[in-house]
Formats: C-alpha cells, structure tokens, sequence
C-alpha cells in the first residue's frame, strides 16, 4: 500500500511541474461559417484582416490574420446547431474606433453598446470604449478602443 502511495504522490507532483512549464499561448479562432466567401469578404472589407496562407490547403478553410501571432480560420459547414449569444464572442482593439464605426455605417451593418443601444459605443469604467455586431453567420464582435487607452 505504502509503495502505491507513494508512486502516486510522485506522479501528481510531477503532473502538476508539467502543467506549470506548458506556456500556452494564443494560435487562432475557428470558427464554422455558411458560405466562405462571403464571410471572407466581410472579414476583409469590414475588419481589414489580412487574408493569409492556408496552410491545409483545403479549399473549404480560410485562414485570416489578426495580429502578431494570431489567426481567424473560417471553416466552411453547417452552422444550423451553432448558438450565438452576445457574452461569447471575439473581442479586438483598435486605435480607431471612429474609423471602424463609420466603415460599419457605410456598409449598413448594425452595431451596438454592450448594453444594446443601437449606433453607439458605451464607455467602462477604466475608459475603454466598445461596440458589438455580427458578423455574415450571426458571431458576435466587439471592437474596442484598448489600444488607444493604453
């Protein structure tokens, strides 16, 4: 009993050093869209993301940059099963919130406060200020000003 005790202390305290050096880090955002081309052309046009290599090579995914080390694949298929709620959803910086909100206004896309005021921004306590929208399947954006209040 002794020995299997003490082999199995062992292993945990071994298994949770393991967990402490894994240094995750950010790779990408997947997400399942309807029709790929449209939902590229809006995260083109309307987030300025640079559309990258597609390393898998299939012509169902595409993949898009979002920064330093950061990438949004769009995934082709059914998204009948997937629910959108306004509390998950991706959340990107700008240092021109303006800009982004008059290029949302100039393609008639509806935009909101966190708190669902139509057209409008609201502002958090530490300043930051922040709009939400969907995208072409129904994911939710926020874009806020970060960056800028940094």
């Amino acid at each position: 009993m002794l020995p299997s005790l003490l082999l199995s202390s062992t292993f945990a305290v071994a298994s949770i050093a393991a967990v402490k050096t894994l240094k995750l880090n950010f790779d990408h955002y997947s997400i399942t869209v309807e029709d790929l081309d449209r939902s590229a052309h809006f995260y083109k046009t309307i987030l300025s993301l640079p559309e990258i290599e597609n390393k898998t090579e299939k012509k169902t995914i595409r993949w898009f940059s979002m920064g330093e080390h950061a990438e949004l694949h769009l995934i082709q298929g059914n998204t009948e099963n997937i629910k959108m709620i306004q509390r998950v959803h991706l959340a990107l910086a700008t240092s021109n919130l303006e800009a982004l909100i008059a290029n949302l206004e100039e393609h008639d896309i509806y935009f909101a406060s966190a708190y669902g005021k139509p057209n409008t921004y609201n502002t958090r306590p530490d300043g930051v200020r922040q709009i939400y929208f969907q995208d072409p399947d129904g994911y939710w954006i926020e874009v806020n000003d970060v960056a800028a209040a940094s």
